[in-house]
C-alpha cells in the first residue's frame, strides 16, 4: 500500500484493511496463522499503531481474525468464505473457551517444533563432518 493519492480518498485503516483482507483470501496468510505484530504491520504500511489496531478490529467485527491481548491476531476464516451474517451462532459470538484453549495448546506446540526443528538442524551440522 503506498501513500494515499487524490485517486483514493479512503481512511488509512480502511486501506489497511482492505489489503489484509485481499492478502487473507489471496492465501497469504491462511486460516490458523497469525498476523504480523501491529508493529511489523505499522511498518508495512506506514501507519500507526493504533491505525493499525482500528484495521484489525474491522477484521475482527467481520469474524476474519481472532485476538487476545498479548497474543497474536489469527486468521480464522478466508474473506470469501461465510459471509459474517451466515456465520453459525457461535462463530458470530466470538471463539468458544474451548478453541481458544485447544488453539493456545496448538501455537505451543507448533513453537516448540519450531525450537526441536533448529535442534536437530544444529546437530546435523555438527556430525556432518564425523
Amino acid at each position: 500500500m503506498g501513500k494515499p493519492g487524490a485517486a483514493d480518498r479512503r481512511k488509512v485503516y480502511v486501506r489497511i484493511a482492505d489489503e489484509l483482507r485481499k492478502d487473507i483470501a489471496d492465501g497469504r496468510y491462511p486460516v490458523g496463522e497469525a498476523l504480523p505484530s501491529i508493529a511489523k504491520l505499522g511498518e508495512r504500511f506506514g501507519a500507526a499503531g493504533a491505525t493499525v489496531e482500528r484495521a484489525l478490529a474491522v477484521l475482527r467485527e467481520e469474524n476474519i481474525i481472532m485476538s487476545r491481548q498479548g497474543t497474536p491476531s489469527i486468521v480464522t476464516r478466508r474473506p470469501e468464505q461465510e459471509p459474517a451474517g451466515e456465520l453459525p451462532v457461535e462463530v458470530a459470538e466470538g471463539p468458544s473457551e474451548e478453541f481458544t484453549l485447544l488453539f493456545g495448546q496448538l501455537q505451543e506446540i507448533r513453537g516448540q517444533l519450531r525450537r526441536l526443528s533448529t535442534r536437530l538442524d544444529d546437530l546435523d551440522e555438527r556430525t556432518r563432518d564425523l
